[in-house]
């Protein structure tokens, strides 16, 4: 029996983040030289459960702790690493909110960094009715947008 090309797997896990205002916290990134729009988050870390990810990432992110309301999307689909070929992603989503005021910087506008920077990061938040699956760059983000704007708009 042939051996399969590949067989590895990165776990990203994303929160959702919404304010009282039903405005959604988007992180403008660079990255190995790409630009991209998405949700906070980032990558599982072995020994770690998908909660406690979300909880580390967006503490190392923003400073905040956050609270989990409940699990939103898991991939469905098959969706190859941009960053790594031969790598398929599975991207875990929770709908989220911070347990204090967040104290961190927010930009007014996307990608509000140093132009040229290797590693860049802003935040900002846009309204839900605003978001398209346009104004994310990765895939799976774009579904979990159609499900944001499906009629079972989650609210907090």
């Amino acid at each position: 029996m042939p051996e399969p090309v590949n067989t590895r797997f990165t776990i990203r896990v994303y929160g959702i983040l919404l304010n009282e205002r039903q405005e959604v916290l988007l992180s403008d990134e660079s990255y190995m030289g790409y630009r991209f729009t998405k949700f906070p988050g980032g990558g599982l870390e072995y020994g770690e459960g998908t909660v406690d990810c979300l909880k580390r990432e967006i503490r190392e992110e923003t400073g905040c702790n956050i609270e989990i309301i409940r699990h939103l999307y898991t991939t469905d689909f098959f969706q190859e690493s941009k960053f790594h070929p031969g790598i398929q992603v599975v991207s875990i989503y929770y709908l989220a909110r911070f347990t204090e005021q967040p104290s961190f910087p927010v930009a007014d506008k996307p990608f509000d960094f140093p132009d040229g920077a290797e590693r860049g990061q802003s935040f900002r938040w846009l309204s839900l009715k605003r978001l398209t699956p346009d104004t994310l760059t990765l895939p799976i983000d774009k579904k979990v947008i159609e499900l944001l704007n499906s009629k079972n708009q989650p609210k907090i």
